[in-house]
Parts: C-alpha cells; structure tokens; sequence
C-alpha cells in the first residue's frame, strides 16, 4: 500500500490500510487516519491532520505555510474530517495565531483547484466546485454549494445549505438556506433544491420564505425586517438561524434582488 517511490517522514503517523501513491511527500508532525487513500505527487506538509477513508488526488498540496506575510512560524495546522475527498491541485494552507486552524469538515468535496486559506472552516457535506478560491477566515457552514470560480474576500461567512453560483464574487455574507447570484450579488430565492434534498419539509420551507420575504421583498430597512420576523414569525429553528447569522454578521449581507 506504501509505493517505494514517494518520501514519508519516520515520525509521521499513518493509520492502518492507509495507501500513498509514487513520487508523494509526507513531512513530520503529520497525522492520518485509517484508509486514505493518496495518490501520486502529492505533498502533506507539518501541521496536517487527516482523517480516516479520506481521497486525496495528484497534485494537492496540504498544510502549507500560510500566504500570509504576518506569519510568523507559528504552531498551527489543517484538520479535515472523515471521507472527505480532495482532488486535482488543490491547495490547503496552515492557520495562524489568529486561527491557530485551517479546518475542513467531514464528507466534503473539493473540486480541482480549489484554493482554502488561513484559518478558513468549511462545514460537513459541503462542495465547493472547481478554482473555488476562499480567502482568508472565510466561514463556510455545513451543506452549501459553491460553484465554479468563485472567489470570496476575507472573512466571509456563509451560512448552511445555501448556494452560490458559479463564476460570482461573494463580498458580503450570503444568509443559511439562499440562493446567491449576478453581479454584484444578490438574493436570488431559496435553495429549494437542496432544502428538499437534506428533507425539509413544505411548512419549514414555507416559513424560510416568509422570513426571507420580509427581508428581501418588502422593501423594508433591515432592522425594521428583523423586528417584524421576531414579531411574526412562530419560534423555530430556522427562525434562529437566520436571524442569529444576521445579528453576527460583520459585513453585511448581500443585496436585495432587482
């Protein structure tokens, strides 16, 4: 399982049944669990923590230093969950003191190119398409969809199950359950796709988009909407989520539809 071409640091630690293809790099303080799977030319630099039945594709390069020029040598690392797969040339870097951690979720799909900064958090189950590049403390949380060649600046944050479309520039934070999309972005519905998908049901729905609609469809001021929800809207969960994730938002959100 372990080719006799590649180079693995005496001091890394492999799990049981873990394979790694030719011409690969393991460098110490590198941690990986059972059953990985990593393929040729890639190269796991100190600081990663893998974890178990992960698929790691030619040309990655994990837990590089931080393209960061506060960086100054400090102890951090990259942590990716369970069966997580990662493919062609994408590109991972270590925390800072500010993280100190760069962290990847568990059953997560990096497409090829991708690129995950410093101290960024991708939550479970989510895809991020091809050359998705995230820049620094970007938040993503679990179960959202990122198309293809979108770039999101510093510090953004995106909430669960939502969906941005390929090729947009996210420059403010995009709300759990939405669709983003055009230019500059904007609200472009719920993401009713997947809400069915992860077993929403029609009154959960229903009550998203009400929530939604004071927020983006009656022309309110943004506070004045999030009283009106709080008065309005019966208590649940995803009540909470939404208004939460607006009151935390350092940004801003992104902009009512046209």
């Amino acid at each position: 399982m372990i080719q006799s071409l590649n180079y693995i640091h005496p001091e890394a630690r492999l799990g049981t049944n873990v394979c790694v293809g030719p011409f690969s790099t393991i460098s110490e303080n590198v941690v990986i669990g059972e059953g990985t799977w990593i393929g040729p030319h890639v190269t796991i630099l100190p600081g990663a923590r893998i974890g178990s039945y992960c698929q790691i594709f030619p040309g990655a390069v994990i837990s590089a230093i931080p393209q960061d020029l506060k960086f100054q040598g400090e102890d951090s690392t990259v942590e990716i969950g369970d069966y997580t797969t990662i493919r062609e040339h994408v590109t991972i870097s270590r925390g800072t003191l500010a993280g100190p951690v760069t962290r990847i979720g568990s059953h997560v799909l990096l497409m090829a190119y991708v690129h995950v900064a410093h101290d960024c958090i991708v939550g479970d189950y989510s895809v991020l398409a091809n050359a998705v590049q995230l820049a620094g403390h970007v938040e993503i949380d679990p179960y959202v969809k990122i198309g293809g060649v979108v770039a999101l600046r510093q510090f953004i944050k995106v909430g669960a199950h939502a969906m941005i479309s390929g090729g947009s520039l996210v420059r403010k934070d995009v709300p759990p359950f939405i669709k983003v999309a055009r230019e500059p972005i904007r609200y472009c519905g719920l993401n009713i796709v997947g809400l069915n998908r992860h077993g929403f049901t029609t009154q959960q729905i229903q009550t998203i988009q009400r929530i939604y609609n004071y927020i983006f469809q009656q022309g309110l001021p943004l506070p004045e909407a999030l009283i009106q929800i709080e008065e309005e809207i019966i208590p649940c969960p995803e009540k909470d989520m939404v208004l939460n994730f607006i009151k935390k938002s350092q940004l801003g959100i992104v902009k009512n539809p046209l």
